[in-house]
């Protein structure tokens, strides 16, 4: 399961979202989630982020940011983490990494969170990225990568933004610019989407947490190297209850035999 929680679950001098947020994590159960946007998770020693891990049942690794939000990998017992390694400044937010013991292959698990604004700067951090961590059979990345996939029909999406958030995907004749996720592509990894993806595909807006700027569109995914995705048998965006209050992302999960 990935999930952008927004601002860290806390909007200011608004709505506090976390207990909302430990819901729909502890109905779904994951046994891996990536969580990304965990604003002040990192304050008084990662109380919060250990506040959480706790309230669902799971152990998580933190990786912070030195320009924008943390993000964080967590486990539900009995898989492990045995390594870890954090991206803090080479990203507008970061990435986390974490080496997971599955009873198989060790699966490296990526929590990353690209670039809203820039379409190239986001499409340098999905190579670099890609050049660092996506190495072994078994790499599963998943996140809010804030882009466009280079393969779908983006016209309708596109066409509900203002100008100012359109071009956050596009270049400057207008045309779709999906080269983050292309380079991703071009490392090896196959969108989960598209192999075992089903339904309403669309990440943003949710409908009483915000995001209206984004338009109708997909920004969160799950990418993994061929050996995991040949293993996934099911992936879908969950809806309703308290997803639509809690972020203005939805959750993402896929179902995996590892």
């Amino acid at each position: 399961m990935s999930w952008n929680i927004k601002t860290g679950g806390v909007d200011r001098g608004r709505r506090f979202r976390l207990p909302a947020i430990a819901e729909v994590i502890s109905a779904e159960k994951p046994d891996v989630l990536t969580l990304q946007e965990l604003r002040d998770f990192q304050r008084h020693d990662g109380r919060r982020m250990a506040d959480l891990a706790g309230a669902v049942g799971m152990t998580a690794h933190l990786a912070r940011s030195g320009f924008g939000m943390p993000v964080a990998v967590l486990v539900r017992d009995p898989l492990r983490i045995t390594h870890t390694a954090s991206v803090t400044w080479r990203l507008h937010h970061a990435a986390a990494v974490a080496v997971v013991a599955t009873g198989g292959t060790p699966l490296t698990v990526i929590s990353a969170h690209l670039d809203p604004f820039w379409p190239y700067r986001r499409m340098r951090e999905a190579r670099w990225l890609a050049a660092r961590y996506v190495k072994g059979s078994h790499v599963l990345l998943a996140g809010d990568l804030n882009g466009l996939d280079p393969v779908g029909d983006h016209t309708e999406a596109l066409a509900s933004q203002s100008p100012m958030f359109r071009k956050r995907h596009t270049y400057p004749d207008g045309s779709v610019d999906s080269r983050a996720l292309a380079a991703f592509g071009s490392a090896g990894l196959v969108d989960l989407w598209g192999t075992a993806g089903s339904g309403d595909g669309r990440t943003v807006p949710t409908t009483e947490g915000g995001g209206h700027e984004f338009g109708g569109m997909r920004l969160d995914y799950a990418l993994a190297t061929p050996a995991v995705a040949e293993r996934a048998h099911g992936m879908r965006v969950i809806r309703g209850g308290a997803t639509e209050h809690a972020s203005d992302h939805y959750p993402i999960r896929v179902d995996l035999d590892l």
